[in-house]
């Protein structure tokens, strides 16, 4: 049963620090790079010292100029989890590009040119 207990924790945990991050990024941070970044996923570990955090931006063209952004403002989002979270020990962060999106994108892409070929599924 512990399993179970710890897994509940742990998801909540993660959901915390998604909704602290992306609050953190829409009213507190100032970086106009930042404006159309969203925090996707949140992922402990099993001793919840690294948070693997995925992102995203509705602008693919200005991805590149948001992983400086976000890469940069990394410590203070560390800071602020330190303010918000009561745990002790806030988990090193660790950004990473999400792009789930994209190849859902691209697999519908695929997939509406097969059925135009006349080998769509049905």
């Amino acid at each position: 049963m512990p399993a179970k207990k710890n897994s509940f924790k742990k998801s909540k945990l993660e959901e915390r620090i998604l909704q602290e991050l992306n609050s953190f990024i829409r009213t507190k941070l100032g970086d106009v790079r930042l404006q159309f970044v969203s925090i996707t996923k949140v992922e402990l570990n099993v001793d919840y010292s690294v948070a693997m955090v995925y992102w995203d931006t509705f602008q693919t063209e200005t991805r590149g100029s948001a992983k400086e952004a976000i890469e940069s403002a990394r410590n203070r989002m560390r800071q602020v989890l330190a303010e918000s979270l009561e745990t002790r020990v806030v988990p090193q962060l660790v950004l990473k590009y999400d792009a789930q999106y994209e190849s859902e994108k691209s697999i519908t892409d695929l997939l509406k040119g097969e059925e135009k070929q006349g080998k769509g599924f049905k």
